[in-house]
């Protein structure tokens, strides 16, 4: 077919709901409007009943390629994020080698080609001594510049200072910032290792990654943000002391951004009895307090994105005692899920899912021509059915590591249709093996 047509969907784009058609003609969406009559060679989907939203554009995934490919790869990965309604991700530095030049930069563009299913976008990573490559980087080739103010893997903490000054002064993209004080963490990590010796319960993660961990590094990024006048956007963020940090007004208004992770929306401490290492993160999940607050910063606009953090440990590797289990879970399959559940409980809007999760990324990171459901842009679609529950089953996890955080959860709504470029990835349970994810091209500056 060279054209594909969705009829009788419940539109949500920019603010609000319709009753709309929309024609895709190959990668591109052709044409919006109430009513659209099926031409020749016109696939139809009857979407009655169901939502149909862009893409949710993730702005932060590890997808472990190259080097610890065993967790994940950039193919596996992505294929369950299309399963999951995401059409775009953008992938960390913190791989084997590390991607800290542009030369490593480049390489990781040419794995991805001819084999994801989803778009794909790679930061560059910031060292203590990668200042010169930082500065030669050029608007375009990596989706941001991320710098690990905490405890990180390898050479990717960045705790000199004067580093620091350099890459807020210097950088010529977006500054994306993971925020945990060092010293605070290994000083918790000492008291804890005193109190219970190596067999540290699960329930003082978030004593040890304590709340003015995350708040000592995130008023030390956005300070040096505003001192240089950089572009900042503080990732995964988790407590209500932060907020403050951060306005409420229109990221258009805004060089300063943060975002929110949806297992920081979803979990709270409680679960931690239940669920162990299988939920632990950096930042750790935090208070019921913590999380509702969160809640609350997303609808008011202090969150500008919501994304996941995709993190995928093997099962052996996080079924270990405190200190040696990793920290990350997978969450790209059951993100928008996720979302859709917080709408079904009042916690947040469908208007807004599609704001902080498709439409904020493309703005924030100058995604061109994709985040929003607009004529001429790249036919990037979701089709969400609110009406079919699914149940997370080990069986139906795609992801490599083989395990999910939500296994048992079912969930109020399904993903019934993904659609990247124009082509259908993923329909009513089931894969295409269509690979028609395409390198993002991203035009925001400093």
């Amino acid at each position: 077919m060279e054209n594909l047509l969705i009829t009788n969907a419940r539109l949500i784009n920019e603010g609000e709901i319709r009753e709309m058609d929309v024609l895709v003609k190959g990668d591109r969406i052709e044409k919006v409007a109430s009513s659209i009559a099926a031409a020749d060679r016109t696939e139809v989907i009857d979407a009655a009943g169901r939502y149909l939203m862009p893409g949710m554009i993730d702005d932060q995934v590890h997808f472990r390629e190259p080097g610890l490919t065993h967790k994940g790869d950039l193919a596996t990965e992505s294929t369950a994020a299309v399963a999951g309604g995401i059409t775009s991700f953008m992938d960390m530095p913190n791989v084997d080698p590390l991607t800290v030049t542009r030369e490593e930069l480049a390489a990781k563009y040419r794995r991805a080609e001819n084999r994801c299913p989803a778009n794909y976008g790679f930061y560059l990573g910031a060292t203590n001594t990668n200042v010169e490559e930082i500065k030669a980087l050029q608007v375009g080739e990596a989706c941001g510049i991320k710098v690990f103010m905490g405890a990180s893997t390898g050479d990717m903490l960045v705790d000199d200072r004067q580093a620091l000054e350099q890459i807020f002064e210097h950088a010529p993209v977006m500054v994306v910032t993971h925020c945990e004080d060092s010293p605070t963490i290994w000083d918790n990590e000492a008291a804890a290792r005193e109190k219970y010796g190596d067999d540290v319960p699960m329930s003082e993660h978030p004593a040890i990654r304590s709340a003015d961990a995350c708040l000592q590094s995130s008023t030390l990024a956005t300070g040096l943000a505003r001192k240089h006048d950089a572009l900042l956007h503080v990732l995964h963020l988790t407590t209500a002391v932060e907020m403050d940090l951060f306005s409420p007004a229109h990221r258009s208004e805004k060089r300063i951004t943060a975002e929110v992770c949806v297992h920081h929306l979803w979990f709270d401490e409680s679960r931690y009895g239940e669920l162990g290492t299988r939920i632990k993160c950096n930042p750790a999940i935090k208070t019921a307090a913590d999380r509702e607050a969160l809640v609350a910063a997303v609808n008011d606009g202090r969150i500008d994105i919501i994304a996941t953090d995709h993190a995928p440990h093997t099962a052996e590797e996080k079924d270990n005692p405190y200190f040696a289990a990793p920290a990350g879970l997978p969450l790209v399959q059951h993100a928008v899920l996720t979302m859709f559940d917080l709408a079904a409980s009042g916690s947040i809007t469908h208007e807004l899912i599609v704001e902080r999760a498709c439409h904020a990324p493309a703005d924030i990171f100058g995604v061109g021509e994709r985040g929003y459901l607009r004529e001429g842009y790249f036919a990037d679609l979701v089709i969400v059915d609110p009406n079919r529950a699914s149940k997370v089953e080990s069986s139906d996890v795609l992801y490599k590591c083989g395990w999910s955080p939500f296994e048992g959860h079912t969930f109020s709504s399904s993903i019934d249709t993904t659609i990247v470029n124009g082509e259908i990835a993923y329909r009513d349970g089931k894969l295409s093996g269509v690979i028609a994810g395409r390198r993002l091209e991203f035009s925001r500056s400093r």
